[in-house]
């Protein structure tokens, strides 16, 4: 469903290139301050990601698979998760592709081999060393690749792939107009673009429980499991600093993306982006 409201007004906020956390002078030091703050919490990354979202994290990837099963379940697709962190996104879209094909062979009852009858090929890249360390532990039973690249600087191929996903990482970019372009170039005309993120609910009593939560909780209970407080105080700053999806929907057609659409999960403070290369 469209969530877009006639005469919402979205909040007033200063425009940023990116992510810039304190201290960063530029897009290149915002980067690496990035990368150097997920490499450190990448060890408890995925038990703080379940504990602070009540596993509702799982649920948001799930759907979010769910919301591409027409191009996951082509055998020709290529699908590339960005900054994909230690790989849920990534196994959520290889689960989807794989349990299309269960279905397919238990109501065909073929004989056909496996591997001639799978889904889309899935990639995941991330620029955080340690991250992808786990993602290639979790998905050793899997036909999943990782590669590690920057999300602005893809060794990918012009219209090489028909699907790019990113879960919670799309925010992190230095220059998020940057990060839509190189989406942009990568995808084959008719391709498809989704980004998961938080997202500021406009609901005046959500919105205080969801900046009290974020603000004061989140950075504590973070801090202390992670032993990287200033990971999870950068969280909420990172997530207020990220585009209206107004702002975000004009930006997509600007550089070229049609039918930029968003739907708000889980009370308004989860957003899923999705667009279409022409």
């Amino acid at each position: 469903m469209d969530v877009s409201t006639p005469g919402e007004s979205p909040r007033t906020r200063t425009a940023v290139p990116g992510t810039q956390p304190e201290g960063a002078r530029d897009e290149r030091e915002a980067a690496s301050m990035i990368r150097d703050m997920f490499s450190r919490i990448a060890p408890r990354y995925d038990l703080l990601n379940h504990l602070l979202s009540f596993s509702l994290d799982r649920v948001w990837r799930r759907r979010t698979a769910r919301r591409f099963h027409h191009i996951l379940t082509r055998p020709d697709a290529r699908v590339l998760d960005l900054c994909c962190g230690t790989g849920d996104l990534t196994l959520a879209l290889v689960d989807e592709a794989r349990t299309s094909e269960k279905v397919k062979r238990s109501t065909q009852m073929t004989q056909s081999r496996p591997e001639e009858r799978r889904g889309a090929a899935v990639w995941g890249s991330d620029f955080a060393h340690p991250m992808l360390v786990r993602a290639l532990e979790k998905s050793a039973a899997t036909r999943v690749r990782y590669f590690e690249a920057d999300a602005m600087r893809l060794p990918c191929a012009d219209a090489s792939v028909d699907l790019v996903t990113a879960a919670f990482g799309f925010r992190n970019l230095a220059n998020y107009e940057a990060g839509l372009r190189e989406i942009h170039r990568v995808l084959r005309p008719g391709g498809e673009a989704g980004i998961l993120e938080f997202a500021a609910p406009r609901s005046r009593f959500i919105g205080a429980m969801y900046r009290l939560y974020f603000t004061q909780i989140v950075p504590r209970v973070g801090g202390s499991i992670s032993g990287n407080r200033a990971a999870y105080v950068y969280l909420p700053v990172s997530v207020d600093k990220f585009p209206e999806r107004e702002e975000l929907h004009a930006n997509m057609h600007q550089i070229g993306f049609r039918d930029a659409h968003t739907e708000l999960w889980t009370f308004g403070i989860v957003a899923l982006h999705t667009a279409r290369k022409a």
